[in-house]
């Protein structure tokens, strides 16, 4: 079975903006969910359509927006008024999951909470993002949350500042999170028949990924500090070094074995009989030392031959890459999309399963497909729709 056809005849309502929820609006579209995304008339929907960086001109669909909204339908509809929040609760009736990002309190207001809409289907799974979790009001920002959950002040140079990292990560690893979530939801109401709500949020996301940081802490009491991109437990694992071509190198040796293997190539036998290098925690130790050793010898190797042999010996480096020249590689090929001049990234990429969306919707233009849900799903008529217009609804 094609991973389109995992999900094929499940509905999923997305109110959800930015970055996480949709995110796993296309999680699901993916693997073949009819998938409507509902978008405010009065903003002009998603606030990242209007995203644009410094390269874009006046394309009508932005390159931020592009990055989670594959594969979906969008309606425009003001659920703020009641008769765009019946036609809300009328395709709830139709669905299966729905994906909500709102601060707490606002889904009660709009009335599209959990417990308002499982009186609509009483089988409803509502998965929902929350900044702070249920009782926090404050908006969460991925930005902010990075900031206060620590990974800022690890993230830089020894003697730089703190900062922030260059993608919103929070909000991926919220959306995973989710993804899991509702998943699990999703088995229990095939179990039972029983819907369910599921609530993440950003601050907890966060706060679990900090992973072996958060036990350097908890367990050996070192507050982890800012090193670059050098790892506080492994050397030389992280470690940047140049080639003689000018390319950026990394290391990522994890042990001895590696690292005599790295050793011999380098014709540094002999630092491996050194106390200071002998095993990794002297490594960590003497980390600094150990590094000009391996600069010197590597600035002697230009980038590919040296990468070439260390693939042989099984010692674990990599080139630092552009983003243009990651997404050249051939590894990205089955994940890449394009539909009428647009390009992306899958959100899915697991094997084992099949996948074919070579007819997959590219990112949808604001309020694109309204007149195809409202007719369709919902039974309205042409006047009906051209009503809702006047009226400001859609």
């Amino acid at each position: 079975m094609a991973s389109e056809e995992l999900f094929r005849g499940t509905k999923v309502l997305e109110l959800a903006s930015v970055l996480a929820g949709p995110g796993v609006g296309q999680f699901f579209a993916e693997l073949g969910a009819d998938v409507i995304k509902i978008e405010n008339p009065k903003t002009g929907g998603d606030v990242t359509r209007s995203w644009k960086g410094a390269g874009e001109g006046n394309e009508r669909i932005s390159a931020y927006f592009s990055c989670t909204n594959w594969g979906k339908r969008s309606l425009s509809l003001d659920i703020s008024r009641q008769e765009g929040l019946e036609i809300l609760y009328r395709l709830v009736k139709q669905s299966d999951l729905v994906i909500a990002s709102y601060k707490p309190g606002d889904a009660q207001k709009l009335k599209v909470d959990y417990q308002t809409l499982s009186s609509v289907r009483e089988d409803i799974i509502y998965g929902e993002i929350t900044g702070y979790g249920s009782t926090n009001p404050k908006v969460g920002y991925d930005a902010v949350i990075q900031a206060e959950s620590g990974f800022m002040y690890m993230n830089g140079t020894e003697n730089g500042p703190p900062t922030k990292m260059p993608v919103a990560l929070i909000d991926l690893l919220a959306a995973h999170q989710l993804r899991e979530a509702m998943l699990l939801a999703y088995i229990q109401k095939l179990r039972t028949g029983k819907g369910a709500c599921v609530s993440i949020s950003l601050l907890e996301t966060a706060l679990a990924s900090l992973a072996n940081q958060a036990t350097n802490w908890l367990i050996a009491g070192n507050n982890p500090r800012r090193s670059g991109s050098k790892h506080p437990n492994i050397a030389p694992y992280g470690d940047i070094f140049t080639a003689a071509d000018d390319v950026g190198l990394i290391l990522a040796v994890g042990t001895d074995r590696q690292f005599q293997r790295l050793c011999q190539l380098l014709d540094l036998e002999r630092v491996t009989q050194d106390p200071d290098f002998s095993n990794n925690t002297n490594r960590v130790k003497n980390r600094s030392k150990l590094n000009i050793l391996l600069e010197g010898r590597i600035r002697l190797w230009k980038s590919d031959t040296l990468l070439k042999e260390l693939d042989k010996l099984n010692v674990p480096a990599g080139r630092i890459n552009r983003v243009s020249e990651a997404l050249d590689l051939p590894e990205s090929k089955d994940l890449l999309l394009e539909s009428n001049g647009l390009k992306g990234v899958k959100t899915f990429v697991a094997k084992g399963i099949p996948s074919n969306i070579s007819h997959f919707l590219p990112p949808p233009e604001f309020g694109e497909h309204t007149y195809k849900i409202l007719q369709e799903n919902v039974g309205l008529s042409h006047i009906d729709v051209e009503n809702l217009i006047k009226k400001g609804i859609i």
